[in-house]
């Protein structure tokens, strides 16, 4: 039977409205957000004690990635901190049984665990008793080997090091910020970033300070290098919650800026650990 199109007003509507939309997913659930360094930073709350919230990532540098960039090294991956380190030395130099037969090694391709195999068998009562054994112990419980840090490809994906302790964070192969601990390190890290052109043009904040090549000033110096690791940690997370990142040049409190104000702050705590600074490029 034909209906009268006109008459369609009068009949009443029975299909039920549309439903609402259903709320955005909890902050847990939601994708994860692109980091500074082009890598997927997950959404984690800044309050979990699980994840430890946001980290900066780090590394650590001295002559031969030895004694105190690993003591560094160990000191921020137990804090959960993303860190790698790396000597400055065309050789990695360990105490000999004289000051003019040191123990000579490669970077890159020689590992800590077959240093101390070699020191045991040449003697193990001399290098127990100057530390070098204890040194080796320490140091292949954090990685493989000494890498050398003008060997380092800068952005190219760490899959190798995955077994490293502070692995977890670093895998990009960029960090913010570097920490060298001794003036001639500096120098060299300083110099090497000049001669690679800053191709990533990416900011990374070189910082030295001055330590003691011992076991007992490389203690200190690991513990205020972690001090200064939070302090700096805590400015960055501060700002990517507020406002978010801004690089050098976007405003007098950028993160950037502010360094050598937080650094300033920490050399009072630290008197005797002398300290430098310069913003560079990658």
């Amino acid at each position: 039977m034909a209906t009268d199109p006109r008459l369609a007003r009068t009949i009443p509507r029975t299909e039920t409205p549309p439903q609402p939309p259903p709320p955005p997913p909890p902050l847990s659930q939601q994708k994860s957000v692109m980091g500074y360094d082009g890598a997927s930073d997950r959404a984690i709350d800044p309050g979990s004690k699980e994840e430890g919230g946001f980290r900066l990532k780090f590394c650590t540098v001295c002559a031969s990635n030895q004694n105190r960039s690993m003591e560094a090294h160990l000191r921020l991956s137990l804090a959960s901190y993303p860190v790698i380190s790396f000597g400055t030395g065309s050789l990695v130099r360990l105490p000999g049984p004289s000051i003019t037969q040191p123990n000579v090694y490669p970077f890159n391709s020689t590992s800590y665990s077959q240093m101390y195999t070699e020191l045991s068998s040449k003697d193990s009562r001399l290098y127990r008793a100057n530390g070098l054994l204890t040194m080796l112990e320490r140091n292949r419980s954090v990685k493989w080997g000494p890498e050398r840090w003008q060997d380092w490809a800068v952005g190219k994906p760490r899959l190798d090091h995955k077994d490293d302790r502070g692995s977890r964070g670093s895998e990009g192969g960029i960090v913010d910020v570097v920490i060298t601990c001794e003036e001639r390190c500096w120098d060299a890290v300083v110099d090497n970033l000049l001669e690679r052109g800053s191709p990533l043009n990416r900011p990374v904040h070189v910082i030295n300070v001055d330590i003691k090549d011992n076991h007992e000033e490389a203690l200190v110096g690991g513990k205020a290098i972690l001090d200064l690791a939070d302090t700096l940690n805590e400015a960055a997370r501060s700002e990517r919650e507020g406002d978010g990142w801004r690089i050098s040049g976007d405003g007098d409190r950028s993160f950037d800026t502010r360094v050598p104000e937080i650094l300033a702050e920490w050399q009072d705590r630290w008197k005797n650990l002398p300290a430098l600074w310069t913003l560079a490029w990658f």
